[in-house]
Order: structure tokens, then C-alpha cells, then sequence
């Protein structure tokens, strides 16, 4: 059992919304890069610049509750006013404790059946 946790957030972006999107972007990620234990945090748009996907792979429950905190405190009404979630996949086996945290956005938790990472 690996304590990694990793999601795929789905996202609309709202009309106009666009080009907040890209500088508060560029704020999120190079707030993230000093989170230690994340692994992997990496942000795709469609070429109509209308759908946002999000991929983060924390290595455990402390790095995502870290990135959690800091979201709420600097980033997520921005975050939501350039955005609206779609889908919510998490991947592993959170805690309880990051459940309750990620729950806000219906979260679809999917548990490990087989595979490797390196």
C-alpha cells in the first residue's frame, strides 16, 4: 500500500475568463514547486481554451493537506471564479481526514487494483 495520493480535477473555464486563468497559473505553480512532497502538479487546456485539466501527485497526506491549506488561503476564490469542476477523480487510498477535505468538489475515489510506478 503506497501513501502516494495523485487526482485529475476536470474543469470549465468560465467565458472570458481565459487570461486570468493564465497569470493565475503561473502563481499557483510556482507557489506549488516549493510545496515539499509534491511530485507531480501539472495544468492542460483544450485548443478552444474552453475545458482545463488538472494532474497532482502528492507523495502523502500531509503534502496534500499542505497544498490544500495553501490553496484555500491564496488561490481559490480566484481559482473559482476562472473556473467551474466537472469531475473530480482521486487516485490511491486517502485518509479520512483528506476526504473530508477533498469532498467539497464530489470527489470520485478510486482505489488501487494493480500497475507500478517508478
Amino acid at each position: 500500500m503506497s501513501d502516494i495520493v495523485s487526482w485529475n480535477l476536470q474543469l470549465s473555464i468560465r467565458e472570458g475568463r481565459y487570461e486570468d486563468l493564465e497569470a493565475l497559473v503561473q502563481e499557483m505553480v510556482e507557489s506549488t514547486r516549493s510545496e515539499t512532497g509534491t511530485l507531480m502538479y501539472e495544468w492542460f487546456v483544450s485548443n478552444d481554451k474552453s475545458t482545463c485539466h488538472i494532474y497532482e501527485r502528492y507523495a502523502d497526506e500531509e503534502a496534500v493537506l499542505t497544498h490544500l491549506d495553501n490553496f484555500g488561503s491564496k488561490f481559490a476564490e480566484r481559482f473559482m471564479g476562472c473556473l467551474e469542476p466537472t469531475v473530480f477523480y482521486v487516485y490511491g487510498e486517502p485518509s479520512d481526514t483528506v476526504r473530508s477535505a477533498l469532498d467539497g468538489l464530489s470527489a470520485v475515489y478510486l482505489g488501487p487494483i494493480g500497475g507500478f510506478s517508478r
